[in-house]
């Protein structure tokens, strides 16, 4: 028997789609560990840079927001552009939305995904079982997208890792492991910032290393936004309103345009109330350039830079965490089998999709980051579930609903 639809992730965009597809009668399996990457991706104290408003998962069915959970496991609702979340509180939000609206969850790991000449797709998953689906949704968040600079990965030929000398920041779910010893975070945004300030509360000494002259800033807090500007899930900006409540239109503009938004607007920038607790408990060097970098014999990693003045410099540390985001690349998505990676037409590494979030590839769809080339920076973030589920889920019902 062939099912309808597979959403393959379980975290905010995986949940919403396969929620937003059930109130419109579509059949479909949805497989992933919910929330996996909020829980094991993220360190002990972690904050969320979105306000409440920003921080909702998408469904048609009222009684499901940060809010309403809150409410009722019997906290203090978040409503307020000044009230913070931390990541804790969210990954439980995630689990109770899903349980509720996605109760039928398959808690395994899809293995592989292909596209037979007969039609429809077969995926394989860790349990053994195959089965064929009309339709697949690709909605696996962060998984496989972590980038680490080349010059660094170069100093651990097995990979980055939390216990060797050079990390990803995706790879720490606790900092304590680091107290007492030496850390070179590279970085300037919010990730940066903020696992900097986590490590020198654990008792680590940290420097951060930036690229740009003038990369390290913090927002406006809520009460400082400009006041005659339009609301946006972001903040109050002409710009913010127009690819948070627009997003339909930004793909239209010309491919090089698209990535050059896409990586610059609402780039690095700390949050407001990080501030006090990063300014003096870091060390800042700011417009170094990251030219090589080595072990030296007492096992530090040594790293070559050349300062704005553009003399020579060399750093050292214990430990080296780039904190350097995510790149989409298809060829990341090892699930995707390889004849159907090679079908995808391409803007950059991200899949070029169609306005109903369609691949090449009839069927394909994806949401979440690898549709952020084509529908803009919105797509980053929790809030673009928002605007990006009910869409794709009303063309998939057209499609495959039947």
């Amino acid at each position: 028997m062939t099912t309808p639809v597979a959403v393959i992730g379980a975290g905010p965009y995986g949940l919403s789609t396969a929620a937003s597809l059930r109130e419109r009668g579509v059949a479909v399996r949805t497989f992933g560990n919910p929330m996996v990457s909020w829980r094991e991706n993220m360190p002990s104290g972690m904050i969320l840079k979105s306000t409440p408003v920003a921080s909702n998962f998408a469904t048609g069915r009222p009684g499901h927001t940060l809010r309403d959970f809150c409410l009722d496991v019997g906290e203090k609702p978040l409503v307020t552009d000044c009230d913070l979340i931390p990541a804790e509180t969210f990954v439980r939000y995630g689990q109770w939305f899903q349980q509720r609206l996605v109760p039928d969850l398959e808690q395994v790991r899809v293995v592989s995904v292909d596209r037979p000449t007969r039609g429809g797709f077969d995926l394989k998953l860790d349990s053994g079982e195959q089965f064929r689906a009309r339709a697949v949704v690709v909605a696996s968040g962060l998984h496989g997208l972590a980038f680490t600079p080349e010059v660094l990965r170069g100093v651990v030929p097995d990979g980055p890792s939390a216990a060797g000398p050079v990390s990803h920041s995706s790879q720490h779910a606790d900092l304590a492991r680091l107290a007492g010893r030496e850390v070179i975070v590279v970085g300037a945004g919010q990730s940066a910032l903020e696992n900097a300030a986590l490590l020198a509360e654990a008792g680590a000494t940290v420097r951060l290393l930036a690229r740009g002259r003038r990369a390290v800033g913090f927002g406006a807090p809520p009460d400082r936004q400009p006041r005659f500007r339009p609301e946006s899930p972001f903040g109050r900006a002409w710009s913010l309103y127009a690819f948070s409540h627009h997003a339909q239109g930004f793909r239209y503009l010309p491919a090089p345009l698209r990535l050059y938004l896409v990586r610059r607007v609402l780039g690095p920038l700390g949050a407001w109330w990080l501030r006090e607790r990063f300014e003096g408990k870091v060390t800042v060097n700011e417009g170094h350039e990251l030219r090589s970098a080595r072990l030296d014999g007492e096992g530090k990693v040594v790293l070559s830079t050349a300062t704005p003045e553009g003399r020579a410099a060399e750093l050292c540390a214990d430990h080296v965490m780039a904190a350097t985001g995510y790149r989409v690349d298809l060829e990341a998505l090892g699930f995707l089998g390889p004849a159907l990676r090679a079908e995808l037409a391409r803007t950059g590494g991200s899949p070029r999709l169609g306005a109903d979030f369609c691949s090449s590839v009839p069927g394909l769809y994806f949401t979440g980051l690898p549709a952020a080339a084509t529908f803009g920076p919105v797509m980053r973030f929790v809030c673009g579930t928002e605007w990006a589920s009910p869409r794709l889920a009303n063309a998939v019902a057209s499609a495959y609903g039947r």
